[in-house]
């Protein structure tokens, strides 16, 4: 049975040698690109398309077509080639519709080679755009699937291909309209059909289609007295260069010979089985692979319950339309139908969400235990056998991420490092939380490149730690400094004994309590700065290392740098933002946000935003410099794939541990005894 994919769903694929079958209103472009796993082309020769129409394991039709098939071998791929993307576009310069909202919605469906299918897709809601990737095969854990994407851009087959960054991508895109202006002029017009006699239109041989069974039986000659079929002009023992649209999958009646094919089972999960050079890559790049399959899932499983709720809208309304039929046994029965017709849509549609959360929480369930410390959970055993590192990591955990159609499923939210932008963990009191002080413009970003939204999402902010009664603002706050001494030791632990300088900023002096652990283990080896003169000192010292290293950068003077100069990068705490700061200092501040990260400065603020609103806008570039995470479960976080918003939850140290200590003063121990100082006399 053919699965009829919505945007944004997947479904296994049970072979290696498939067609893609395609048929639109009018002449399109079809091609395809093969990118890594990380969705990039290696250039022009990962592009198969009618000017270049053959690439190993694919073959896409030389001319615009109102039908096409593609040829796909999956097992004679590249071994770098983890995504398989078919591109459809409107040819340019030959009369037809500028853009896919005036044309008839593509049809493509992915077939056997004996014409089975397999899935399918429609690619409706198409506008101005007039390029499109319609679907994509990928591998995951050495299996592949087929993936409705739907994506469309107005700006044509050059900016598609620059979105998969393909620095040549304006050139090919008129290399790939010139080819297929060059085969339309090259083409030979269908002759005009000749008159027909009575008789022949009843012996009319209508062939089969090219990819059925030899052992297919012929039709049958219809009776003299049905509606006459079409007269094919084709010679029927020639394949047809234009292919028939796809056709269902034949039933066992029609093709009695024709064997079943094999179901494929859900590839075992295995820990680090992704891309990467090293251990820790492949288990980093596995969590983001899993990342964007629960999205995907999740907006699929979206996109059919909107389908079948407004389908059932739509089936009420045709019902009650008309005054004379709203009452009555039909009327009942129409409704009824409608209903169960809605019921089975969304059971079906649970169904296929529930089998790929299955997938996706088995995979999951491997890779947690298997993850070093610097990505894993505080609770998880790495921690007690606890080393410090020797090489700097790829990433670091900063709490996880969850749906609410799976809360139980929650994915890891890594960043990588040396991180490129500091962190605020918002003290904002419940209200805030709950969005009524979130001010307009506000937004939020997070991911490999770039990962946001301005969404407030629908947990409750300000809630218990169990959704119980909401928390009040000194509880906010206290959790708020908890998270940033969590966040702090995990960093410390994550990078080499003392390639990480931690420095606090506590103008009131509030905060000794929460970072008696950093002090008391060796692991902030200086007192937080208090007062105005505190906070000037700090500031003064950073600004100026940074100042220093931009010019050695950019000089490449290295050597010139001053011998007491501390190289090591630097963390700076500062707490109760803006206590304390003068406009020289909130200027310093912002010029860390800014200037900081490329030369190894980053912040981690405890700060609410409303404190520090008699700033006004002069602000606002330093809210956004930074990523907002919240000391509670708050939705406020986006994919940059299809936009949910994601509850994050920080990553907390199980209660009554000791964990947190004990790899603080191990990180010490190891500082002491290498005799850190990082300095460049060192």
């Amino acid at each position: 049975m053919t699965a009829e994919l919505v945007r944004g769903q997947n479904h296994p694929l049970d072979r290696n040698r498939l067609e893609i079958r395609i048929a639109a209103g009018g002449p399109v472009v079809s091609g395809v690109t093969l990118a890594d796993e990380r969705g990039a082309l290696t250039g022009v020769e990962a592009v198969a398309h009618p000017g270049a129409p053959r690439r190993t394991g694919i073959e896409v039709p030389r001319q615009a077509a109102a039908e096409h098939r593609i040829a796909v071998d999956l097992d004679a791929l590249a071994a770098d080639v983890h995504r398989v993307s078919v591109l459809l576009a409107l040819p340019v310069g030959i009369g037809g519709p500028a853009d896919f909202g005036a044309a008839a919605a593509p049809f493509v469906a992915v077939t056997g080679l004996d014409g089975t299918g397999i899935a399918s897709y429609t690619l409706t809601d198409l506008g101005a755009e007039s390029a499109v990737v319609a679907v994509e095969l990928y591998r995951r854990q050495g299996a592949w699937k087929v993936r409705a994407v739907g994506q469309g851009y107005a700006g044509g087959l050059a900016a598609m291909l620059q979105d998969q960054g393909l620095p040549q991508a304006a050139e090919l895109a008129a290399e790939i309209q010139e080819a297929v202006r060059d085969g339309l002029a090259r083409s030979i017009p269908a002759p005009d059909p000749a008159p027909t006699p009575p008789a022949a239109a009843a012996s009319a041989i209508t062939p089969p289609a090219a990819a059925a069974p030899a052992s297919t039986p012929p039709a049958s000659t219809p009776p003299a007295n049905s509606t006459p079929t079409p007269i094919n002009y084709h010679h029927p023992n020639r394949r047809p260069t234009t292919p028939p649209p796809p056709q269902n999958t034949p039933t066992s009646a029609e093709a009695p010979h024709t064997q079943a094919p094999h179901t494929q089972a859900p590839p075992t999960p295995v820990a680090g089985d992704a891309p990467g050079r090293t251990a820790d890559e492949r288990l980093y790049n596995q969590v983001w692979g899993i990342f964007e399959d629960l999205s995907r899932t999740v907006a699929a499983y979206r996109s059919a319950m909107d389908f079948a709720q407004s389908r059932l809208a739509k089936e009420l309304d045709a019902v009650n339309a008309d005054p004379r039929n709203r009452v009555g046994p039909a009327a009942d029965a129409a409704r009824a139908a409608a209903h169960d017709k809605h019921a089975r849509l969304a059971a079906q549609a649970r169904e296929v969400l529930d089998r790929d959360l299955a997938q996706l929480t088995a995979e999951a369930g491997v890779v947690e235990p298997a993850l070093p410390p610097a990505l894993a959970d505080w609770s998880s055993p790495v921690w007690h056998g606890y080393r410090v590192p020797g090489d700097y990591p790829i990433a670091v955990r900063l709490g996880d991420l969850r749906l609410p159609e799976c809360p139980d499923l929650r994915v890891p939210m890594l960043v990588r490092l040396p991180m490129n932008r500091g962190l605020w963990i918002d003290s904002g009191t419940p209200a805030m939380f709950r969005g009524e002080g979130a001010p307009d413009g506000f937004a939020d970003s997070f991911g490999p490149d770039a990962f946001g939204s301005d969404a407030f999402g629908p947990d409750g902010f300000g809630n218990g730690p169990d959704g119980g009664e909401p928390l009040d603002a000194a509880e906010v706050r206290r959790r708020a400094l908890d998270t940033a001494v969590t966040l702090a030791a995990r960093l410390l632990a994550a990078h080499p004994a003392g390639e990480l300088t931690l420095q606090v900023i506590d103008p009131a002096g509030a905060a000794a309590p929460t970072l008696a652990p950093l002090l008391e283990t060796g692991a902030l080896r200086e007192a937080p700065a208090a007062g105005a003169q505190g906070v000037a000192a700090v500031l003064g010292e950073l600004t100026r290392r940074v100042d220093l290293v931009q010019m050695a950068v950019r000089n490449q003077a290295a050597e010139s740098l001053p011998p007491d100069l501390d190289t090591a990068e630097q963390l700076l705490i500062v707490h109760d933002f803006p206590h304390g700061f003068d406009d020289r200092a909130v200027n310093q501040l912002r010029y860390l946000a800014d200037e900081g990260p490329s030369v190894g400065v980053h912040l981690l603020m405890v700060a609410d935003r409303a404190e520090a609103r008699e700033y006004g806008p002069v602000l606002d570039p330093l809210w956004r410099s930074l990523l907002r995470i919240t000391p509670v479960p708050d939705a406020h976080l986006a994919d940059p794939w299809v936009g949910h918003a994601w509850t994050y939850e920080p990553s907390r140290v199980p209660e009554g541990s000791q964990v947190l200590r004990q790899v603080l003063t191990d990180l010490a121990e190891a500082r002491r005894a290498r005799g850190h100082s990082r300095t460049r006399e060192s």
